[in-house]
Order: C-alpha cells, then sequence, then structure tokens
C-alpha cells in the first residue's frame, strides 16, 4: 500500500485515494499520522542546522559538489 508524505497508509486506487482524504478534510475519520515522527523532524531540523553553522562555507560547497556529481552520474 502507498504511503503518505508521512508515512501514513493511503489506498493505491485514485478514486478511494481522494475520498479517503475528502472523509480527512472533512473530519468524518481521524488522520492516522504517528504522532511520534513530529519530534523526530524537530530533532533532524536542529541538528541540520547546527550542522549548517558549524561548517564552513567551502566545505558546504564541497558537500553540495560531490551530491550533484553523484545525482548525474547515475
Amino acid at each position: 500500500m502507498p504511503r503518505g508524505p508521512r508515512g501514513e497508509k493511503r489506498p493505491a486506487d485514485t478514486l478511494r485515494c481522494a475520498v479517503k482524504v475528502a472523509k480527512i478534510a472533512t473530519r468524518e475519520i481521524a488522520d492516522d499520522v504517528d504522532r511520534r515522527s513530529v519530534g523526530k523532524m524537530r530533532s533532524g531540523k536542529a541538528g541540520a542546522r547546527a550542522r549548517t553553522e558549524k561548517l564552513t562555507a567551502e566545505q558546504r560547497s564541497a558537500i553540495a559538489r560531490k551530491a550533484a556529481a553523484s545525482r548525474w552520474s547515475s
């Protein structure tokens, strides 16, 4: 079964998926989001911010260059 942006299960069929999203939007059913992942996201963003502040501009540029090279090499 496909997963939504936060890891929740969504129907594979387009029509069923649209109906489920509409029901969630109108609060007919509860959204089945794992609330534990919210804390992990916040922690990850804090770690990314701390890493960015720690790196120099040259180091960030080298990391970005390496990432771009690996994306385009495949």
